[in-house]
């Protein structure tokens, strides 16, 4: 797939499970609350109904850990019909707590290639999720060196990333934005005439998992990990 890069000056990345890892904690989480719900019913049911709560609440709470709970501890008090112990809650709470305080797992080659690409690009961080939450695994991370920008963005939608650019006077033709999912981080670049490289995590929240059209991967590199970047780049 043939790809100019030649015109690209800033590069954004994502940051939960494009530079550490994120999704994983979710899922485990979501398994300890299924178990801490089992007399009520079953982990199947208890996952698609926290599903549709995180859903119905994404635009009161936004995304990341914080809304999360919030919405665990609604499901916990509507599956009890009232009935779920301050115990249970507690514990829905030291959940939350729990993946707040997890160190940061940064995944595979991420501080060789953003050493790499700093020397010829200037590199942003474009996320969303709790603004607290992000800094602070960004403070963690060690990688706060590399970047110039570092964005919590509400949502991940044209609107966002366009704002973003006219903010920081970037031209959209001149940006590149990597990261895993292909509703957040990649269609809406693609949208705005910006470039855009998918990398997949193995692990992708429901909600951002979108059906391409035939024509829509022709538009943007796939790449299997981030350490493929630096080549296809010629940096």
């Amino acid at each position: 797939m043939e790809i100019n890069y030649d015109n690209i000056k800033v590069i954004g990345f994502d940051a939960d499970d494009t530079l550490w890892v994120n999704e994983t904690y979710f899922r485990d989480a979501e398994t300890e609350f299924a178990n801490l719900l089992s007399q009520f019913e079953t982990p199947n049911k208890i996952d698609q109904e926290l599903f549709k709560m995180e859903m119905k609440n994404l635009p009161v709470y936004g995304y990341g850990v914080k809304g999360f709970v919030l919405s665990m501890v609604e499901m916990a008090i509507e599956l009890s019909n009232g009935t779920v112990s301050n115990k249970v809650i507690s514990k829905i709470l030291d959940i939350g707590k729990g993946m707040i305080n997890k160190d940061v797992e940064l995944l595979d080659g991420v501080e060789e290639v953003l050493k790499k690409l700093s020397t010829k690009y200037k590199l942003i961080v474009a996320t969303k999720g709790d603004l607290l939450d992000q800094e602070r695994k960004l403070e963690k991370s060690g990688l706060l060196d590399y970047f110039h920008h570092i964005e919590v963005l509400s949502d991940k939608k044209e609107a966002n990333y366009s704002k973003l650019l006219n903010h920081l006077d970037i031209n959209p033709k001149e940006f590149l934005m990597i990261g895993n999912s292909l509703k957040s981080d990649i269609l809406p670049l693609i949208n705005i005439k910006s470039k855009a490289i998918h990398v997949p995590f193995h692990t992708t929240w429901a909600h951002e998992e979108v059906k391409l059209d035939a024509n829509s991967n022709n538009q943007f590199h796939t790449l299997k990990t981030l350490k493929e970047i630096p080549q296809l780049l010629q940096c």
